[in-house]
């Protein structure tokens, strides 16, 4: 796990860099999806959190559902394409999960990929996302802690 301006990027996810958003392929083969600690920072206190429901088909690039803070409301721009199988229902009662572990149990949703061998490649993982956000990080003037 890499630590950068206090923020912190696990080496084993997927990330999409410039939307704050991360991957995590299941071993049913699904996909998990949330924000960084970069973007759970940068939001302040999350308020609410409205995925996509179960059964809707997310595409890559769109809207997997929105998170509010009370500086923030934006989307979670979904890595991936493909049918959400899972919301994270604690996050109805305590969205601030987010806040405190957003890469475990704040996660927000899983889908059932259709394109995730093409869309894989598309997103930054290990050493080359640790580049990507140290970059990114001291361009944009951005600590976490």
């Amino acid at each position: 796990m890499a630590e950068i301006s206090g923020c912190i990027i696990p080496e084993e996810l997927y990330y999409w860099v410039d939307k704050h958003v991360w991957a995590r392929q299941e071993s049913d083969g699904t996909i998990t999806i949330g924000i960084t600690d970069v973007a759970q920072h940068l939001a302040k206190t999350i308020i609410a959190v409205t995925p996509k429901g179960v059964g809707r088909t997310v595409e890559r690039g769109k809207s997997a559902g929105t998170v509010e803070s009370g500086k923030w409301v934006g989307p979670v721009t979904s890595p991936v394409t493909g049918q959400v199988v899972a919301v994270n229902e604690r996050l109805k009662g305590e969205p601030s999960l987010i806040n405190r572990d957003p890469y475990g149990d704040g996660w927000i949703l899983r889908i059932q990929p259709s394109q995730w061998e093409a869309e894989r490649s598309l997103l930054l993982t290990g050493a080359e996302a640790v580049r990507a956000y140290q970059d990114l990080l001291a361009a944009q003037g951005i600590r976490c802690r």
